[in-house]
């Protein structure tokens, strides 16, 4: 017997609608205050609306996402990779390096605010 339709699975669809609805209202959280905030303090205790943005991003699987790299553990120096979703094998960003783990943290989250605002 031939279907005219293929099978979906719908929970992909819910999800997906879920997820659309969920970044279009984290964009409504990005404020001058919230990226001040996290600067500031990039661990620890914050406003519900940053918590929020951290939450998801922290979301999801590896594949996609940035992460930092310590090239030599006895230099405080930390570059930003995108992580490929096979162990051991990340793409380096940008050619900067931060001196701080502070400040590493700070510009991933910079670049996941920016993702966030395109799509």
């Amino acid at each position: 017997m031939d279907y005219p339709f293929a099978a979906t699975d719908r929970q992909l669809d819910y999800h997906a609608e879920f997820d659309r609805r969920m970044r279009r209202h984290l964009r409504t959280l990005v404020s001058e205050a919230v990226i001040e905030e996290h600067r500031r303090k990039p661990l620890g205790q914050h406003s519900d609306a940053l918590d929020r943005l951290l939450n998801y991003f922290r979301r999801g699987g590896m594949a996609g996402k940035l992460g930092l790299y310590q090239p030599d553990p006895a230099v405080p120096s930390y570059r930003l990779v995108r992580f490929s979703g096979t162990r051991g094998a990340p793409s380096l960003v940008e050619d900067e390096a931060y001196g701080s783990l502070d400040e590493a943290y700070h510009a991933v989250f910079l670049r996941r605010i920016d993702e966030l605002l395109e799509r």
